[in-house]
């Protein structure tokens, strides 16, 4: 139920933003989206992601800009909370590509020459906080598979002894 929640939160933000930045459906997208997130991964585990110290500029943002939309600057409020939002969740970037590499449709794109592996995921992986990677996906409590932190805490042994 959380999943759905959570997307039909996204839907109504894309909605709100095609409407012009309307500013009922965004508050009802991210009303659904943060629900959906505490519903997915519970109330406990929702805190303690947005409320980690490391994540405190990308909590602060994210819920400003949901402050900043409900009092009716729309537009403002969408770019703050997405620099909030892309500053929390930019972690779970190579998780979620990992995943849509899976998907029939997305991943026969993804896994073309050119843009498989070895573009795209060293270019996340490069750009990004290998540290943070591993704390995001440690928040979630994974299994030890490829989308856990064992992985990550491999690639940033291996990332250490190249240096």
């Amino acid at each position: 139920i959380g999943i759905g929640v959570a997307a039909f939160g996204m839907f109504f933000l894309f909605l709100g933003m095609v409407m012009l930045f309307d500013k009922a459906l965004l508050a009802v997208g991210n009303i659904l989206f943060l629900s959906g997130i505490g519903m997915v991964i519970g109330l406990a585990r929702t805190y303690n992601f947005f409320f980690q110290r490391h994540k405190m500029k990308g909590s602060i943002c994210f819920f400003l800009g949901i402050t900043i939309v409900l009092f009716g600057w729309p537009v403002v409020g969408m770019v703050v909370e997405t620099y909030g939002f892309f500053l929390l969740f930019s972690g779970f970037l190579p998780v979620v590509i990992n995943f849509l590499r899976r998907v029939p449709i997305i991943g026969t794109f993804l896994n073309l020459p050119g843009i498989s592996g070895g573009v795209i995921h060293e270019r996340i992986m490069t750009q990004m906080d290998l540290k943070s990677v591993i704390s995001a996906t440690e928040s979630l409590s994974l299994p030890p598979n490829m989308y856990s932190p064992f992985f990550y805490k491999q690639l940033l042994e291996d990332h250490d002894e190249q240096d």
